[in-house]
């Protein structure tokens, strides 16, 4: 390699790293939560219960919705990748990636509702599987899905995973018990999502994709009763 390839590499190098750090300053003064893009943090956010290791960008711990909208519009203004993290507890590198980390379980994390009658819970995404669980039992009700990190694994991180668990024949997947979902999308749409659909350009999108694949899908995938076995 050349000196002159040498030179041209260095200063793509500090480009990148320049642009980490107006990233960082961008976050800084658009969100109240915290924003740790120190070494030490990003080491903390590069693995989880898999064996992957990929150190990220930085890391965002949202105080509120805002804080979640305004991060990713920061992410999106200067081109970074994201990735939403839970509990950590994924094993197959689910919450590892070069790209901005965003972490809900710290303040994000409240029960909104809980109708005991019509049997269902409105949560916030970094709440922990048991927490809900706990107070869903107080009128002898439970959220189905038991992986075993209940302890610590969050709604979030088990909507994102489909998260099942040993019961899961007999109460279901994640997917099968949720009834609706506030969605941020990266190009900024928030939506609401359920059964119902919606006009979203997303939901066109993926029933091209379904119809044009599905004749395949029924002719050849495996049919087992749960399809996201770790």
């Amino acid at each position: 390699m050349d000196l002159q390839k040498l030179v041209r590499l260095g200063d793509r190098a500090k480009r990148k790293e320049l642009d980490a750090r107006a990233l960082e300053r961008a976050l800084r003064t658009r969100i109240e939560g915290e924003v740790r893009f120190d070494d030490g943090s990003r080491a903390l956010y590069s693995t989880d219960g898999s064996n992957y290791r990929q150190v990220p960008i930085g890391v965002v711990v949202p105080r509120s919705i805002d804080d979640v909208i305004e991060a990713v519009a920061a992410a999106r203004e200067f081109g970074a990748p994201i990735v939403a993290r839970g509990g950590g507890t994924s094993l197959a590198g689910q919450c590892c990636n070069v790209a901005v980390v965003i972490d809900c379980s710290k303040y994000l994390n409240r029960i909104l509702q809980i109708d005991y009658d019509r049997k269902f819970a409105w949560v916030e995404p970094g709440v922990v599987l048991d927490r809900l669980r706990d107070a869903a039992e107080k009128r002898h009700l439970t959220f189905a899905p038991d992986p075993s990190t209940h302890n610590h694994c969050t709604l979030g991180g088990m909507i994102g995973n489909n998260s099942c668990g040993v019961h899961s024949v007999m109460g279901g997947k994640t997917e099968e018990n949720i009834e609706e979902l506030d969605v941020l999308l990266y190009d900024g749409t928030r939506m609401r999502v359920g059964a119902g659909g919606g006009d979203h350009e997303m939901y066109r999108k993926l029933a091209n994709l379904r119809d044009r694949y599905i004749d395949q899908i029924r002719a050849r995938f495996p049919k087992i009763p749960r399809r996201v076995s770790g």
